[in-house]
C-alpha cells in the first residue's frame, strides 16, 4: 500500500504536469521468490527519475529503460523477468531472487482521463482497479466512474501469458490520531510513508505545529472529531492530557472503529476508564489497544513512535498486533 500511494500521487502530478516522459510500469503477475507481489508498481520518467521499488535495485535499470521507451513510443509494453535457473544465481549478473516478474509498462501520457480516477482514489475510499489485455486494452474504474484505451503493442513487447490481468489498488487506510504531542512529528510521516492517510485532531495552539507533516489537521473539540469518523480504520487516543483522552474515549466508543490505541500505562487506562460508565467501558474493551505500541524496548518519543507505527503497519498487513 505504501508503495501504490506514493507511486500512484507521483503519477498524479506527472501527468498534471503534462510530463510526456513518463511511464507506470504495475506487476500484474510473479512465480517464486520475488522483491513484490502482483499490485505493485513504479513511475519512471525522463524528467523526474522513479518514484517506488520493484526490486532491491537490481532490475530497475532494465525496467526504466523499457518503460522510459514505451513513454516514448505511447505504446503498452510487456516485459517479462525470469531469475530462476540457477545459471541466473551464479552469473556475473546475478540479482538474488530467484523468480519470476510480470509487468504491464504504461505510457501515461497516452491515458487521457486516467487523472481524475486517481485524484478521486487518493481522496476517497473507493478501490481503483486497473486491467490489462494482451490487444492493448487498458480498463480503469473508480465507484462509478470508469473509462478505457486502445494502445499499440511496443515491438519488444513479450507476449503477455493470459487474456487479461485485473490489479486492485484499496484505498489507503485512514488513522485519527486524537492529540498532537513529542511523537507526532515522527508519527504522522512515518505513517503516511506506510501508505496511512493521517489525520490529526488538536485545538490547542502549542501544539498544531507537531502535526504539520499531517494530511489533515482538524481543530475540534474530541466529540466534534468523532462524528467524522466514518471511513477510517483506527484512531490512536494520545493528547498526554487526562481529560481529553477521557472524552476522547467516551466519544470514540460510541463508534464503530475496529482498533483504538491509548498512549501511556496501563495504570493510566485503568485510571481512565474508574471515570467512564460502565456500558462505555463495555464498548471499549475489546477495540482498545492499551498501551499502545509494540514493545520493540527503547524509551523517549522517538521509541514510541516507531512502536505504534510498527503496530499499525502489522494491523495493515494483517499480521496479529
Amino acid at each position: 500500500m505504501s508503495s501504490q500511494r506514493k507511486v500512484l500521487e507521483a503519477a498524479l502530478q506527472a501527468m498534471l504536469a503534462d510530463d510526456a516522459g513518463a511511464a507506470l510500469a504495475v506487476i500484474v503477475d510473479t512465480e517464486g521468490s520475488t522483491y513484490v507481489h502482483a499490485g505493485a508498481m513504479a513511475l519512471f520518467s525522463a524528467r523526474d527519475g522513479q518514484v517506488g521499488w520493484l526490486s532491491g535495485g537490481c532490475l530497475e535499470p532494465d525496467i526504466q529503460r523499457r518503460a522510459l521507451a514505451a513513454a516514448d513510443a505511447g505504446a503498452l509494453d510487456w516485459m517479462d523477468i525470469d531469475n530462476r535457473d540457477d545459471e541466473d544465481l551464479l552469473s556475473g549478473s546475478a540479482v538474488g531472487c530467484r523468480g519470476r516478474l510480470h509487468l504491464a509498462l504504461l505510457p501515461l501520457a497516452a491515458l487521457a482521463g486516467l487523472a481524475p480516477l486517481l485524484a478521486a482514489w487518493r481522496d476517497g475510499s473507493d478501490a481503483l482497479r486497473l486491467s490489462f489485455s494482451g490487444d492493448g486494452t487498458v480498463r480503469a474504474w473508480h465507484g462509478g466512474a470508469a473509462t478505457q484505451w486502445r494502445l499499440p503493442r511496443a515491438a519488444l513487447a513479450e507476449a503477455p501469458r493470459q487474456d487479461e490481468y485485473v490489479v486492485l489498488i484499496r484505498a489507503a487506510p485512514r488513522v485519527l490520531i486524537f492529540g498532537a504531542g513529542p511523537e507526532t512529528p515522527l508519527l504522522a510521516p512515518w505513517l503516511r510513508e506506510l501508505g496511512w492517510r493521517v489525520a490529526v485532531v488538536e485545538r490547542r495552539p502549542r501544539w498544531r505545529a507537531a502535526a504539520a507533516q499531517a494530511d489533515q489537521v482538524w481543530e475540534l473539540s474530541p466529540t466534534a472529531a468523532s462524528t467524522r469518523i466514518a471511513g477510517h480504520d483506527a484512531a490512536l487516543v494520545m493528547h498526554h492530557h487526562f481529560e481529553l483522552d477521557r472524552e476522547a474515549l467516551a466519544a470514540l466508543a460510541d463508534t464503530d472503529l475496529p482498533f483504538i490505541g491509548l498512549l501511556g500505562p496501563g495504570r493510566r487506562r485503568d485510571d481512565l476508564f474508574k471515570v467512564l460508565p460502565a456500558e462505555t467501558r463495555e464498548r471499549l474493551r475489546h477495540r482498545l489497544r492499551s498501551p499502545i505500541g509494540l514493545r520493540l524496548g527503547g524509551q523517549g518519543p522517538e521509541a514510541i513512535a516507531l512502536s505504534i507505527a510498527a503496530q499499525l503497519q502489522a494491523v495493515l498487513a494483517g499480521e496479529p498486533a
